[in-house]
């Protein structure tokens, strides 16, 4: 007997004109459409006549469904996967049925179509012959701060941001990389569609005080790796008796430098100056 097709769907993130017309037609043929809400999917379906049957497929019962949606597939079904917004499996629920699948021989087949993140990337002015996507900012800050120590330089690296933790995630790029490149997007294809590009402190300020809304995506240019001028500089103010923290803040501010790496060579200084009076 025939298997079933799992078709990977990609949705509008914001603008329903945006639905190509392959995935109106592979989810008006599919015998089962598996949604990440089935309340919000049912909006799409109605705006576009389809009424194909719908079953939740979501972050809380992805491990039991797959398995339930596997044995539809092994049963000649074709099912097609669709999550709120964009394309299945990318920060949304969709690995374990696609592992599944794959594992048992059933066909995966992907439709794109609108995605934030190369929305964004088309758009932001950086340089983008290669870049990475990290998904979500770490929530917690001392994560967050690893994160960006541990990022290469001169390279565009796209995250996922809440807005409400926007400003503050704002405020310690600009403290561990500096006042580096970045374009920042809401409500991408929405009506209040909005990209802020620039260094972080004008994006900071064109934000404002207010409330930030909508869904967020990021775009950050890591500076390149600092050269070694800065060293003398340091190693004069520390063995001129400048508190540490004294000499990595004004360092970092006379050669434009993230405080993460002038505070790593630093503590080089000061543990090689230990070596030497030991």
């Amino acid at each position: 007997m025939r298997k079933g097709r799992l078709f990977v769907v990609a949705t509008p993130i914001g603008n329903l004109e945006d639905m190509t017309f392959r995935a109106v037609r592979v989810l008006k043929e599919a015998g089962l459409i598996a949604a990440e809400d089935t309340r919000h999917t049912r909006k799409l379906l109605a705006h576009y006549g389809i009424g194909a049957p719908l079953t939740s497929y979501h972050e809380h019962n992805e491990r039991e469904k797959a398995g339930v949606l596997l044995e539809r597939l092994e049963g000649g079904t074709d099912v097609a996967l669709v999550s709120d917004a964009g394309t299945p499996g990318i920060s949304d629920p969709g690995y374990r049925i696609v592992r599944l699948a794959l594992e048992n021989s059933i066909e995966v087949v992907p439709v794109p179509g609108p995605s934030a993140i190369i929305s964004l990337v088309s758009v932001s002015g950086l340089p983008t012959d290669e870049f990475t996507f990290k998904g979500f900012f770490p929530e917690k800050e001392g994560a967050l701060r690893e994160l960006l120590s541990r990022l290469p330089g001169s390279h565009t690296y796209i995250f996922y941001e809440s807005p409400r933790r926007l400003k503050k995630t704002l405020r310690i790029i600009m403290d561990a990389l500096g006042d580096v490149e970045i374009a920042v997007g809401r409500e991408l294809t929405k009506v209040h569609e909005e990209v802020v590009r620039g260094n972080v402190s004008r994006v900071m300020d064109r934000l404002g005080a207010g409330e930030v809304k909508g869904e967020v995506t990021m775009a950050v240019r890591t500076p390149e790796a600092p050269g070694r001028d800065f060293m003398p500089s340091l190693r004069e103010l520390l063995s001129g008796g400048a508190r540490l923290n004294d000499a990595v803040k004004a360092v970092a501010a006379d050669f434009g430098l993230p405080r993460a790496e002038v505070y790593k060579a630093a503590l080089a200084i000061r543990a090689e100056s230990r070596e030497d009076k030991g």
